[in-house]
C-alpha cells in the first residue's frame, strides 16, 4: 500500500523533473504516467490509451497532456492557458462556471506549453489522490443553538 509520504516524494520528484526539463521527451511522459497515473494502466486496452501511445510516438505533447487529464481526471478541465513574459500558465478546475477569484484551481507554469499543462495535471492529481479535492470550497454554516431574538426596530 502506498503511504502519503511516498506519494508526496513521488509528486515532488516528478514536479522537479518537469521544472528542470526544457522540452518534453517520451521518457519524461512515461515517468509522469508511471508516477502519477492510476487509471491508465487499468484501462490499457481502452482506445484512449492506445491514442495516448500514438500521440507519444508522434510527439504531440500538448495532446498527450490533455488526454492524460481526460483519462485520469475526468472531473477536471482546462480553465485557462495564458502566455505571458515568455512563460505559459495553465490552470485546471473542477468548477468551470465558478468565478476565477472563488475557484480553487490547480495552477502551474513553465516555458513550454505541454510542460505547463503537465505541471497543472500533477497538482490536480496530487490533490485528488491526497483527498484535498473533497474539501468544500464554500464554508459550511450550521444553525446556532439557543434563543433567537429579533433586533430590528419597527417603531
Amino acid at each position: 500500500m502506498l503511504t502519503i509520504e511516498k506519494l508526496e516524494c513521488g509528486f515532488e520528484g516528478l514536479a522537479g523533473h518537469l521544472a528542470n526539463a526544457v522540452v518534453p521527451t517520451p521518457d519524461l511522459i512515461h515517468q509522469v504516467i508511471a508516477g502519477a497515473c492510476t487509471r491508465l494502466p487499468i484501462l490499457k486496452k481502452c482506445a484512449k490509451t492506445s491514442d495516448i501511445d500514438q500521440l507519444i510516438k508522434v510527439g504531440a505533447w500538448c495532446d498527450v497532456a490533455l488526454a492524460l487529464i481526460e483519462v485520469e481526471l475526468p472531473a477536471w478541465s482546462v480553465r485557462r492557458v495564458i502566455h505571458e513574459d515568455g512563460e505559459w500558465f495553465c490552470s485546471l478546475t473542477r468548477q468551470p462556471n465558478l468565478p476565477v477569484a472563488l475557484d480553487d484551481s490547480a495552477d502551474a507554469n513553465h516555458r513550454t506549453l505541454p510542460l505547463a499543462i503537465l505541471g497543472a495535471f500533477l497538482v490536480a492529481r496530487r490533490r485528488s489522490l491526497m483527498g484535498e479535492d473533497n474539501l468544500a470550497t464554500v464554508p459550511q454554516v450550521r444553525p446556532a443553538s439557543g434563543t433567537m431574538i429579533c433586533c430590528d426596530n419597527f417603531a
